[in-house]
């Protein structure tokens, strides 16, 4: 049995207790932390574990990424509120992509989330053997949501047939890992019948399901004119909120019954600040949300509604965004935005008791930041004065995750993917991006003038 002692300067668990040790030490065994504490204490504790000492580094859990789409259009889908960027931008795509595309997109994107300290990543893509595949090689904890659209308008993305094929092949099979859960565009993509062989599906296989609700005023007026009643008042109706797990996205349009009905059920929300901006969806009512209790994880959206895949940036502006629209300074304070990052986002994927913290038989999944910067200085890890979490909150980037590791094996070593080439895969993806933005416009200049497929549907 392999033991590992790795000593860092500052430790943020992310417990209970949002507990801080200074010159601490987390004990690796094989997957798992098998000890905490002063690095003093665990040196004489355990003589014959292998040491690796992180200096001028921060050890905290590795990030979460609740919400995500790996993709190739970063930088060509620009301007346009999210419906009508769904229409002219993102659905044509949906119609012309390839499955190698796909996969490359997933190679990259989960590489972009490695190097910037996301340890687990909800992907919601397509021909997504080839993301369980890339998950599979490079070592990130997956969780996999094809993008499924059961309606005769959307007849161009994937089936609930490839959904279930991709659960029985890869769900916790090849690596646990890897998880597939049930997936779904928006309810406004799929008929009654489908609505419920979803439900079907995560009671059968017991996993979970994730989909956009509320991101939009249209959505919500949209659901209101087919339905009678609200997005997440029409998923209770459906059954889609009694999912062993149900995770959904932005929830920017929530009123106050909404939000109690997601605390009654448990549903995890995965709230996007960067995305909702971009596409000018507005600014969810976190607070509301998090006084009910309901589990809130922060996601990047993908590469084309971001456009990075750095969760360090959504914290920066989870809390700016907060306090913006709500003309409150002290909204949302920076402990909260840490733990939605960590341990509230592994609660919102009903994954907390594996990860999304560093305490005793969980998994190791964690991060060292390289504090010895000028943004991350002063670092006061105690007292009157401690600002460490405002640090991570308002100063730390991406670019200063020196180390990842996922279940004990590191992926990113002094800020070097060690996993992939990813030379190789940037190569790739420039020249892919050609053929694939061409075959769009074919699509386009052949269907004519546009037509607004969730009006005529």
């Amino acid at each position: 049995m392999t033991s590992t002692l790795y000593l860092a300067d500052t430790i943020a668990t992310m417990n209970a207790h949002n507990e801080v040790l200074t010159a601490g030490a987390v004990l690796v065994t094989n997957k798992s932390i098998a000890a905490i504490g002063s690095a003093v204490s665990l040196k004489s504790q355990y003589p014959g574990a292998t040491v690796v000492n992180l200096e001028n580094s921060l050890l905290m859990p590795g990030l979460v990424n609740t919400h995500c789409h790996s993709g190739l259009l970063r930088g060509t889908a620009e301007g346009l509120p999210v419906w009508a960027w769904l229409q002219q931008y993102i659905d044509p795509m949906h119609r012309v992509i390839h499955a190698d595309e796909a996969a490359l997109a997933s190679r990259l994107c989960y590489a972009e989330a490695l190097l910037s300290g996301t340890t687990t990543i909800v992907d919601m893509w397509r021909h997504m053997r080839g993301s369980a595949e890339a998950a599979l090689h490079q070592g990130i904890r997956a969780v996999l949501v094809p993008y499924v659209a059961e309606h005769p308008d959307h007849d161009y993305f994937e089936t609930l047939d490839a959904n279930e094929q991709l659960i029985k092949d890869w769900h916790q099979h090849q690596s646990d890992r890897i998880s597939v859960w049930v997936g779904l565009e928006h309810m406004f993509y799929a008929v009654p019948a489908a609505m419920q062989r979803i439900s079907a599906l995560c009671q059968n296989y017991q996993v979970g399901f994730h989909t956009h609700s509320n991101e939009s005023r249209f959505d919500v007026d949209k659901t209101i004119e087919r339905y009678g009643a609200r997005p997440v008042q029409v998923l209770e109706q459906l059954g889609l909120l009694a999912a062993p797990h149900t995770l959904l996205a932005h929830c920017v349009w929530l009123d106050d019954a909404e939000i109690q009905l997601l605390a009654d059920h448990g549903v995890g929300v995965a709230h996007n600040p960067v995305s909702n901006m971009k596409l000018a969806s507005g600014a969810a009512p976190i607070g509301a949300m998090l006084a009910k209790g309901i589990a809130v994880g922060l996601g990047t959206d993908g590469e084309k509604e971001n456009n990075n895949l750095d969760v360090f940036e959504e914290l920066k502006t989870a809390s700016l965004l907060a306090k913006h629209s709500n003309a409150d300074a002290a909204a949302l304070d920076a402990w909260s935005i840490c733990r939605m990052a960590t341990i509230d986002g592994a609660r919102a994927l009903g994954m907390q008791e594996t990860i999304g913290s560093l305490e005793v038989g969980k998994r190791a999944d964690m991060i060292a930041l390289n504090t010895h910067t000028p943004r991350m200085t002063p670092l006061i890890t105690s007292g009157q004065y401690m600002n460490l979490q405002h640090n991570l909150v308002h100063a730390a980037q991406g670019g200063d995750v020196a180390m990842t590791m996922v279940d004990g094996r590191v992926l990113v070593r002094h800020g070097e993917l060690l996993c992939d080439d990813l030379s190789k895969r940037i190569r790739a993806a420039n020249r892919a991006i050609g053929p694939l933005l061409a075959r769009r416009d074919a699509w386009i200049a052949s269907a004519g003038t546009a037509v607004n497929e969730l009006e005529k549907s």
